[in-house]
């Protein structure tokens, strides 16, 4: 390996393989369908969803405090612990009994939700701050392109393959045994589950950088210095007009395109996918992120903030447009234009931020306000879509037209999120120059 490649670096190289396998998950391709297959409700759906946003709205930023206050690498290594956690539970949950399985997959997602939380700002301050020590920081862009396109692979093959363990007909077919949907449909977790054991491994050999001693005083000196960490950084976020910007234009585009990739596969049913075909659909849009990082780094580094701002806007329209049409077949052309945003917008989030947070010890904090911000936005999503489903059904719409009908209000939501960040931007950025400098 070349001497010079970041992933000489041992941390750098584990949060590399922990980011594929704790992201790459089977079910992806089924997510929507899997759980209302579980027999959970489309509104119960939404509910989830808002729990597992809420649970990391909660954690996000103590989290982050924390690891800036004990260390990175101990969070990282809950955050495996919950992921085998989460998975078990609903790997093996009985059906028929709803409230049961509602209540389980309630605390899968609460799970999920740390696992997130504890991840998220810890395992990339880790890594960025073993390149710097080193000194090997400028090299970090890299990682992001090397990462961003083994990501995209891993999402390929784990989309095919997710697809087709749930498909119980395609499984059927190409072995010549019979199976049952309500088999095949648990498939698709035993293998993620598979994964989170790896992950739980990975996390576990991943070493701390830094001296971060307990605080004096247990856990309450544990709690107030990671309390003084938060503050300080909140302020500091507050008092840095582009860091302030950068995150808030990074949850406008982030809330919605999860969204869509958590009822992508209803939409591919209302637009007659076969089920088989939704991890092929996947893995083709994904095939993109091979190639867009190299991309995503020219545009980062040569294009200003503010054009690039105005790229994502403009394909995240494009996208929800076509989407809220549900034209047959054809309309699964809507993610060609909603994935590139989110590659490029992790991209751009993680380039700018790293560059200007000065002070590492606070690294991990900031990056976590920033996922509070992504998830606090993305709950409040699912509580709208929960609230728009339940009125259109009082409001007299058939069952099966409701989705359809919920997808025409997404662009014109977008576009006013989008405009009022605009906004803001403009407003708190009057003095300054930095959104009109590449790099």
């Amino acid at each position: 390996m070349d001497s010079n490649s970041p992933f000489t670096v041992p941390n750098v190289r584990l949060f590399f393989w922990f980011r594929i396998l704790a992201n790459a998950r089977f079910y992806y391709p089924v997510f929507t369908v899997l759980f209302l297959d579980f027999g959970l409700t489309l509104e119960q759906f939404s509910i989830l969803n808002l729990i597992w946003a809420a649970t990391i709205v909660l954690l996000e930023v103590p989290s982050g405090a924390l690891a800036d206050t004990i260390g990175r690498a101990a969070l990282v290594k809950v955050a495996g612990i919950c992921m085998v956690l989460e998975m078990a539970l609903i790997s093996f949950v009985p059906l028929g009994n709803g409230s049961l399985i509602f209540w389980i997959f309630c605390l899968n997602r609460i799970l999920s939700g740390i696992m997130e939380a504890a991840a998220s700002g810890a395992d990339e301050a880790l890594a960025y701050d073993s390149l710097a020590e080193v000194g090997k920081e400028d090299l970090w862009p890299r990682v992001l392109e090397v990462l961003m396109r083994w990501q995209s692979a891993a999402f390929v093959i784990a989309s095919i393959i997710g697809a087709g363990l749930y498909d119980a007909k395609f499984l059927s077919k190409i072995t010549g045994i019979e199976f049952a949907q309500e088999t095949t449909m648990r498939f698709p977790l035993y293998g993620v589950l598979l994964s989170s054991i790896a992950v739980l491994i990975i996390a576990l050999k991943m070493r701390e950088i830094g001296d971060h001693k307990k605080p004096e005083g247990g856990t309450l000196g544990a709690t107030l210095a990671a309390t003084r960490t938060t503050l300080k950084a909140g302020r500091w976020i507050l008092k840095t007009p582009f860091v302030f910007v950068i995150i808030l234009a990074g949850f406008t585009f982030d809330h919605i395109i999860r969204e869509i990739l958590t009822i992508n596969s209803e939409y591919y049913r209302t637009i007659g996918l076969p089920e088989a075909s939704f991890g092929l659909v996947g893995a083709s849009m994904a095939c993109l992120g091979i190639f867009l990082p190299t991309l995503a780094k020219h545009l980062a580094e040569k294009r200003t903030p503010a054009f690039n701002y105005l790229l994502l806007t403009g394909l995240t329209l494009i996208g929800l447009t076509i989407m809220s049409l549900t034209i047959r077949h054809y309309g699964v052309l809507a993610i060609l234009f909603l994935m590139p945003v989110m590659h490029f917008g992790g991209f751009f989030q993680s380039h700018y931020l790293n560059r200007r947070i000065s002070d590492p010890k606070q690294r991990a904090t900031v990056l976590s306000f920033k996922g509070l911000s992504f998830n606090l936005a993305y709950g409040g999503a699912n509580a709208l879509y929960a609230l728009l489903v339940s009125n259109l059904k009082k409001n007299g719409t058939p069952q099966e037209q409701v989705f359809d009908e919920a997808l025409k209000y997404f662009p014109a939501y977008f576009l006013i999120v989008a405009l009022t960040t605009a906004i803001i931007g403009i407003v708190k950025l009057r003095q300054s120059k930095q959104h009109l400098k590449a790099g």
